[in-house]
């Protein structure tokens, strides 16, 4: 299907990235070229998941000349992705189902202080875990092992004490998963190596963001432009729900390490974690500018990153371009082709509701929530070859490994 793109409705700083067989949404188009228009924005790139949100659309980069805009962030602050690469091989499906399903009803942190889990993951992320009292041995060590990504010092706690560390480790709705998949093909065996990806050894993915603290960090920021001071102080209060969401997805990915019974350092063979929702002071023309990444992965240097699939198609790991013109950004799905009042209509006439937890790859799917089952079938999202091809093309990455869904949790 021919991409529906005009570019003459668009800015001449904006680009919209996808071949003529990516379908590209109407409505996420326009939202696209509106936020583009808007004062301050110097260059905008649509990566070739685009599709409409709630007048924000997701999948895009914009740049802001001396400006923030926080709406286009909005309430999944810090949503990303872990990537974590193990020495398992295979594990009989019932069994691996079995052990996810115990793995994720844990109570992880009982033990601990509610107030010191926030604080520690609100300030060091991840690592801010290896020194609180009452957590696991194993995922202390673990934890220890962790590097602060932050990009600034987190900002005062205090207005987003609301019990939101009892979110920690939980999945969230949406299109958020944790999952197993296994290394199904190499196209970059040097690359592969280096991150310890083994072709069909075992690897977890676990995408989610901040839970609740990002729409509580959306509300008290709200819709405006920030200039000034004020930029400090948001950018303060993003830092921390970054680092927040960062040690949700280490604990999720924690949760599925159990299950394969690889949760220690010997057995781990690699890994990275990269953020959707953020901004960054990144050079832009020439210049420094406020870099909103709004569902994009960054692709700086050559970072590894990924783009995702859905549960029934793989995702993609890749090595990024450093690719200016496309905003040193990546995909990071391979976006909606429906919305999900549509998906849960023709998807609930497709299949029986047994057919649901199962994918043509052979992938099982543990979800409690029927609408979601609905809703986040593959059926819902575009194929994902064209969408990474498309990034290949346009010189922003190039691929190295694939990833099959074994089993995929949605809770």
């Amino acid at each position: 299907m021919k991409a529906l793109v005009d570019s003459t409705a668009l800015p001449g700083h904006a680009r919209v990235v996808a071949r003529d067989d990516v379908w590209m949404e109407g409505d996420a188009v326009r939202q696209f070229a509106r936020v583009a228009g808007e004062p301050g924005c110097v260059r905008a790139v649509a990566m070739p998941d685009l599709h409409a949100g709630r007048g924000i659309p997701i999948g895009a980069v914009f740049a802001f000349d001396g400006r923030v805009i926080p709406a286009l962030i909005g309430g999944d602050a810090g949503c990303g992705v872990r990537v974590v690469a193990t020495a398992a091989g295979r594990i009989a499906p019932d069994k691996l189902e079995r052990r996810a399903r115990e793995a994720m009803d844990d109570e992880l942190l009982s033990g601990c202080d509610p107030g010191a889990v926030f604080e520690a993951a609100w300030t060091r992320g991840p690592r801010g875990l290896a020194d609180l009292a009452g957590v696991p041995a194993d995922l202390a060590r673990l934890a220890e092992g962790e590097v602060d990504a932050g990009s600034g010092a987190s900002g005062d706690p205090a207005p987003y004490r609301a019990g939101f560390e009892s979110a920690l480790g939980s999945v969230g709705g949406g299109n958020h998963f944790v999952e197993i998949a296994r290394v199904s093909e190499v196209r970059d065996a040097a690359a592969a190596a280096e991150l310890g990806l083994a072709r069909d050894a075992l690897v977890v993915v676990a995408h989610s963001g901040s839970r609740g603290l990002g729409s509580a960090l959306a509300r008290r920021w709200g819709e405006g432009a920030l200039v000034g001071e004020a930029v400090s102080g948001y950018l303060a209060d993003l830092a921390g729900a970054c680092r927040f969401a960062r040690t949700n997805r280490f604990l999720l990915g924690y949760r599925l390490l159990r299950a394969l019974g690889v949760a220690r350092a010997s057995k781990l063979a690699g890994g990275f974690d990269v953020t959707h929702n953020d901004v960054v002071r990144e050079e832009v023309n020439g210049v420094d500018a406020w870099v909103h990444r709004k569902g994009a992965a960054p692709a700086r240097g050559q970072d590894a990153t990924i783009v995702l699939g859905s549960r029934g198609a793989p995702s993609w790991v890749m090595r990024a371009s450093d690719c200016a013109d496309g905003l040193r950004s990546v995909a990071h799905g391979a976006g909606r082709r429906m919305g999900r009042t549509e998906a849960r209509e023709k998807v609930k006439a497709r299949y029986r509701r047994a057919d649901l937890t199962r994918t043509d790859l052979g992938g099982r799917v543990i979800c409690d929530d029927a609408q979601l089952l609905l809703e986040e079938h593959p059926d819902a999202y575009k194929p994902i070859e064209p969408v990474v091809e498309s990034l290949i093309e346009a010189g922003m990455a190039t691929a190295i490994a694939a990833l099959t869904p074994v089993l995929t949790v949605k809770r």
